[in-house]
């Protein structure tokens, strides 16, 4: 948090010195609480947990072609001390303009950035850190301080990123569910001499040509996603060193680790990748690559890997004469290094449905079931949404194991159920 506020607290005092023309506050709060059916598994961990989250929006227009935008995100947890943790995850200045027929547009500071057209998992999404703590499968990014360049035209949207400062991912406490056999230090090693000030660079072209939507992307620096290394009692000179343990489940790589807690190992990695999206009627086809180099494969080693994702989607209209539309989801995800990927997202089929009610609430529906095509491993995801006003929201969502394969180096962090609600003020 005293990171953020390092980048928030000076543009907050240019906006007051500037003399904002438009100041505009918003945001969420949100009461939650979780309800896991399963037995502990270690020490300290809890049943229920509840919290407190509020994420609040500060814009101000300080010219009629520059902005400022500061977002901040607090959480009380009353299980984990861990999940309890304060973020700024947009703190930027923009600027915009015209630059003979094109357009142009500046970014400076926190923000966050989505690449990809998967539902499930994106690929070839590298600039931002995951915030682990906050969800399982949402995916919520800490901000990621950044220059920001993006040129657009007839001929596309070109952007480009200057990243100088490497953010660590957060994990769960030794009290926190859906953690590994072993809590992680969050501590992270690099490889990079530089450690977390190595300059990353980052570039992005999209554009759109009749039914296709494409995206080519290209990373260079610290990896956003750690291996493992062995904590204080044994500190392996390399990757290749240590011996490895269950990982934790969902979005997490192998652990390597001796007897200690583990300690994230960040790489220098280079990564390109592509994203499509073909529209026809009636059907949608979506899929994601990457070509990664500089990783460390499940044995230590370094080995440069290919992975993908394809999808596809359907949507059918007024459903049975109503005001419904359905949507049906699939989606394959292949790791090439097989059993020796660090990837929990090596060979799994995912299929959902989504159903919007398109009342005057909001109303939506999603259920979906997530298979490893490798190990003996399914779970259903069920998602409710609903308005209860025009400030006050609901979401009640189901994650349940329905088989869980002790084979699975993933165990540990997938064997955990939970029943969750949340209400929610937007102000």
């Amino acid at each position: 948090m005293r990171f953020g506020l390092a980048i928030a607290g000076p543009l907050l005092m240019a906006a007051a010195g500037a003399g904002a023309q438009i100041l505009e506050f918003s945001g969420d709060a949100s009461l939650q609480a979780r309800w896991y059916p399963e037995s502990p598994a270690f020490p300290g961990q809890r049943s229920s947990t509840g919290g407190l989250v509020v994420e609040p929006t500060l814009y101000g227009d300080i010219a009629p072609s520059a902005s400022l935008t500061v977002t901040a995100l607090y959480r009380y947890d009353s299980a984990d001390s861990r999940r309890t943790h304060a973020d700024v995850r947009e703190a930027y200045f923009l600027t915009h303009g015209d630059w003979g027929e094109n357009s142009w547009e500046l970014r400076l500071g926190l923000d966050r950035v989505f690449w990809g057209v998967a539902e499930l998992h994106n690929l070839v999404d590298v600039v931002n850190q995951l915030d682990l703590v906050e969800h399982p499968r949402d995916r919520p990014k800490l901000g990621q301080p950044m220059v920001h360049l993006t040129v657009s035209g007839d001929w596309g949207i070109a952007e480009s990123f200057l990243l100088p400062y490497h953010r660590k991912r957060t994990f769960p406490g030794r009290a926190g569910r859906l953690r590994s056999s072993l809590p992680i230090d969050e501590d992270g090693r690099y490889e990079s001499g530089a450690e977390e000030r190595h300059v990353d660079l980052a570039f992005r072209y999209s554009h759109s040509v009749g039914l296709l939507d494409f995206g080519l992307s290209a990373f260079v620096g610290t990896s956003r996603e750690p291996s493992f290394l062995l904590g204080r009692q044994y500190e392996p000179s390399s990757a290749s060193d240590a011996p490895a343990i269950p990982a934790p489940g969902w979005d997490e790589p192998v652990v390597y680790a001796g007897w200690d807690e583990p300690v994230p190992y960040y790489e220098q990695i280079r990564q390109f990748g592509l994203d499509a999206q073909l529209t026809t009627e009636p059907w949608l086809y979506k899929m994601e690559a990457v070509y990664r180099s500089g990783a460390v494969n499940l044995l230590g080693q370094e080995e440069d890997y290919s992975a993908f994702i394809f999808g596809m989607e359907r949507t059918v209209y007024a459903l049975f004469g109503s005001a419904a539309d359905l949507t049906f989801l699939a989606e394959w995800l292949y790791d090439d290094r097989g059993s020796r990927a660090t990837s929990v997202w090596a060979n799994d089929l995912f299929v959902a449905g989504f159903l919007a009610f398109n009342d005057v609430r909001g109303t939506e529906l999603v259920a979906g079931l997530l298979g490893d095509l490798r190990h003996d491993y399914r779970a259903l995801s069920i998602e409710l949404k609903r308005r209860l006003s025009d400030s006050w929201s609901v979401r009640v969502e189901v994650i349940a194991n329905l088989r869980v394969d002790p084979q699975d180096l993933t165990y540990d962090g997938r064997r955990d159920s939970f029943l969750g609600a949340g209400l929610t003020f937007s102000f």
